[in-house]
């Protein structure tokens, strides 16, 4: 299948490395410049599971990507949230083409209205992973665990195409799931994210460091129970006691889950000096819950605490894009 990763970060070079090693005829593209610079000069340089590897893939900026007329089956977003819609812009020619699908597996909640603003409804695929990765500097990601994806088509037109994807993504050992009640296992993933993402930004701490403290399990059950009960206004149920589990077992442990990471959000405004994606994750349980008449203080509390420390720290959109 010919496949441009839109994005390719800690996560987009995850997806790409294991669909060019795979066999996929794969195309990086980036708007990040000393990123792709490195790239092109070096390889991109992957330690996965403790191993080093240079992967020399085609990377490129959008506007060349469309001055070389190339078409695509499958484009994979994997930018940062508050980048999603103006790489939809800059690389419109391609999404826009009727042969072209889009598969979005962000984190967070809500990217299909964006996307569905430039990509017929019926070439769009949605999920989530639970794939981790690590952005190091330009060029170089750290990559470690395993994980999975789920995802379907959002028009029934769209299921042929979600069915090919899944077996292309298995094919590259990505664990992908074609998966009928998607928004659960958004709302199932976004919830975990919601729980520790933004507290390990504003604390400095790996998830095990984070879950490992007195205070980690009172703070983070009413956070999962304001998620529960937007979703439960959207007719979706999620179990409180479920998640805070997934938790223990998986997400802090450093032994056999992914205790050892440093979340999206601290990889961006800690680690990168970046705008975060807290807006998609807790921000929008805040404004459903007001829209659904629910009360979410936790999820909004965090969201102006994460918008505080990226003013405190002095970064700006434009400094981001």
């Amino acid at each position: 299948m010919k496949i441009a990763v839109a994005g390719v970060g800690a996560m987009g070079g995850r997806y790409a490395y294991a669909l060019y090693t795979s066999g996929q005829d794969v195309t990086l593209i980036d708007q990040w410049v000393p990123h792709v610079k490195a790239i092109r000069e070096h390889g991109y340089q992957i330690n996965l599971n403790g191993e080093d590897i240079c992967a020399n893939m085609p990377v490129y900026f959008p506007q060349e990507v469309l001055e070389a007329g190339t078409e695509f089956e499958l484009v994979i977003l994997y930018v940062n949230a508050l980048q999603l819609e103006g790489m939809l812009q800059a690389i419109l020619p391609i999404v826009t083409n009727p042969k072209t699908y889009v598969l979005c597996m962000l984190n967070g909640m809500g990217h299909e209205t964006v996307i569905e603003k430039y990509v017929p409804i019926t070439n769009i695929l949605l999920g989530n992973t639970m794939w981790t990765g690590g952005l190091v500097g330009p060029g170089k990601i750290k990559l470690s665990g395993n994980g999975t994806a789920d995802f379907r088509e959002l028009h029934p037109d769209g299921k042929e195409m979600a069915l090919k994807t899944v077996d292309v993504l298995n094919t590259a050992g990505l664990n992908a799931k074609y998966t009928e009640n998607v928004f659960y296992q958004i709302y199932k993933k976004a919830s975990l994210n919601g729980a520790t993402n933004a507290l390990c930004t504003l604390l400095e701490a790996n998830l095990h460091a984070f879950g490992s403290t007195n205070a980690a399990a009172a703070i983070v059950r009413p956070i999962l129970e304001e998620y529960a009960a937007v979703a439960a206004a959207e007719n979706i149920h999620l179990d409180v006691d479920e998640q805070m589990a997934v938790l223990e077992q998986r997400v802090y442990d450093p032994v056999n889950g992914i205790g050892t990471h440093f979340p999206s959000m601290y990889q961006n405004l800690i680690a990168q000096g970046r705008l975060t994606e807290v807006d998609c994750i807790n921000g929008i349980v805040a404004e459903k819950g007001a829209r659904y008449g629910i009360s979410t203080p936790y999820n909004a509390f965090i969201t102006k605490l994460i918008h505080c420390k990226e003013e405190i720290l002095k970064i700006t959109k434009e400094e981001y894009l």
